[in-house]
């Protein structure tokens, strides 16, 4: 556009559309291991890992446990509203069944005008992501198998440390974790802001994890495996999982602003995470414990 047509633009009133630099995380499932129902998890949640990241218009999903099914509710009522199928990513932690276990409950995945793709950064080059999900999804363990989808899906594997690019200026970088059987670390950047997304690993006491130093340095938020607390922690050595603490003290030596606990053992009721809240709080103010429906604009 030349000089003078701009002038006439700007005289006539028209505003140009600004992109949408809005980044946003929405937390669907919180719980570690297994689905906890009944009144003492109500605040906190009992669905399994599920996270809606919001990247302008793009939906990026991290883990597929029980909290992909209402997810996957809204998603379908959205499109529906404007006419259109479901388009999103999914990006899996690892295949552990609680982070892949509300796969089959997915309603877009059984929308023909849908298309979706899911990724996952731990198995290669022994195995990959459709074979997995086929033998999860196979008898006598489940009635169908994931040939019933009739959305347009596509597996999609990479090897941990890679760096992707799901979508317009969205850089996601990944990095292998400490977890039996493996699983991957994310970090969402967008329009200047960053989410990080570092569960189902296990630390090592003293020995800050260099791989989630340099994955979450200067981030806004972290979001990490804190199932146990430190005094907990040795009676769980070699369970893959790590503790809030850890989780501050590695916020706190990769200058990240903000930690959000994730991952609540299924022994930790509402009770229980009020105190790990006001602890965690007093310790580094500005902590937070995820809660399921829980929504971070950034």
């Amino acid at each position: 556009m030349k000089g003078g047509e701009l002038l006439d633009v700007v005289r006539s009133g028209y505003t140009p559309v600004k992109a949408d630099t809005r980044l946003s995380v929405r937390f669907w499932g919180t719980r570690g291991s297994i689905a906890c129902p009944g009144n003492e998890f109500e605040r906190y949640g009992g669905n399994t890992s599920c996270l809606e990241v919001r990247c302008g218009g793009q939906v990026l999903i991290f883990d597929a446990g029980t909290g992909l099914r209402p997810l996957g509710q809204k998603l379908t009522a959205e499109a529906e509203a404007a006419g259109e199928g479901v388009e999103a990513e999914i990006f899996l932690t690892h295949t552990h069944v609680d982070h892949i276990s509300g796969v089959p409950f997915f309603g877009p995945l059984f929308d023909p005008n849908s298309k979706i793709n899911m990724h996952a950064g731990h198995l290669l080059p022994e195995k990959n992501l459709h074979d997995v999900l086929c033998k999860f999804m196979s008898a006598p363990l489940f009635p169908v198998p994931p040939q019933i989808f009739t959305a347009k899906v596509d597996f999609l594997d990479f090897r941990a440390g890679q760096t992707l690019h799901p979508g317009p200026e969205i850089t996601l970088r990944t990095a292998p974790l400490n977890h039996p059987n493996g699983a991957t670390g994310y970090r969402v950047d967008f329009a200047g802001k960053s989410i990080c997304y570092v569960t189902d690993t296990e630390h090592v006491p003293g020995s800050p994890d260099e791989n989630i130093l340099k994955l979450i340095a200067d981030a806004d938020i972290v979001i990490y495996d804190s199932s146990y607390t430190d005094e907990e922690f040795p009676r769980y050595v070699n369970w893959g999982h790590s503790t809030w603490q850890e989780g501050l003290r590695l916020v706190e030596q990769a200058g990240a602003d903000q930690l959000l606990i994730f991952h609540h053992d299924p022994s930790h009721d509402d009770a229980f995470m009020d105190q790990i809240a006001k602890a965690a709080e007093e310790m580094r103010p500005g902590t937070q414990v995820a809660r399921e429906g829980m929504l971070i604009e950034l």
